[in-house]
């Protein structure tokens, strides 16, 4: 019988529906079982640079999270002109240059608006190399110049698959462009990964990075 004609009957016979019990169906969810994943950030660690060569993260890298969420807010660099990067470990920060490759590309637009453009940057990807990886590159080192953005990394603790990352930045470049920057790639190792390096090409760094587990 259609609802709305069990709805009238009831009216007319005067009998009660049923009491409304929550999480009986969807429109009466109030909670979610504890086992359903919500993709929540679990904010693990705050790195604050002032002044620094580098900012190494060498602990919470680790198999309770499957991907790891980086947060970088207003990373400036004391040398004008400077690339923004990042290499990893596996064996606890000791040393830094796993093996990767990556494809990089950017859309820009100057202040005079009269130059904007989206570009592939072969020289900014990598090939199966150990060097440290641009996530963001010709960076100011102007007061009101700086990047900031996202880096993700997918399941570091795996030593079944290589390691996939993918990046997005938006800032201010030396001459005066805003510019958005797509990075991505993968670590060629199976070992698992535990650290995490970024600095300049040249020169110190300032600026905040959170880490947060993706659950």
């Amino acid at each position: 019988m259609p609802l709305t004609r069990i709805n009238a009957v009831n009216a007319i016979s005067g009998t009660i529906p049923a009491a409304h019990v929550d999480n009986t169906t969807v429109a009466n969810i109030t909670a979610l079982p504890s086992a359903v994943e919500t993709g929540a950030l679990t904010l693990i660690s705050t790195h604050t640079a002032s002044d620094d060569a580098s900012v190494s993260i060498t602990s919470g890298i680790d198999s309770t999270y499957d991907s790891y969420v980086f947060k970088f807010i207003d990373i400036h660099p004391e040398t004008d002109n400077s690339s923004f990067q990042f290499q990893c470990s596996t064996d606890s920060g000791s040393t830094y240059g796993v093996t990767v490759t990556t494809t990089y590309f950017r859309a820009q637009h100057n202040e005079s608006d009269s130059n904007t453009s989206l570009t592939y940057l072969t020289t900014d990807d990598l090939a199966q190399s150990t060097s440290f990886i641009t996530i963001s590159e010709d960076v100011g080192a102007d007061n009101d110049q700086a990047v900031s953005g996202t880096l993700q990394l997918f399941q570091p603790s795996s030593t079944t698959f290589v390691k996939h990352f993918i990046n997005n930045f938006s800032g201010n470049q030396f001459n005066n462009f805003s510019f958005n920057e797509f990075m991505a790639g993968y670590f060629n190792d199976t070992n698992d990964i535990d650290a995490i390096r970024f600095k300049f090409a040249s020169g110190n760094m300032n600026g905040t990075i959170k880490m947060y587990g993706v659950s």
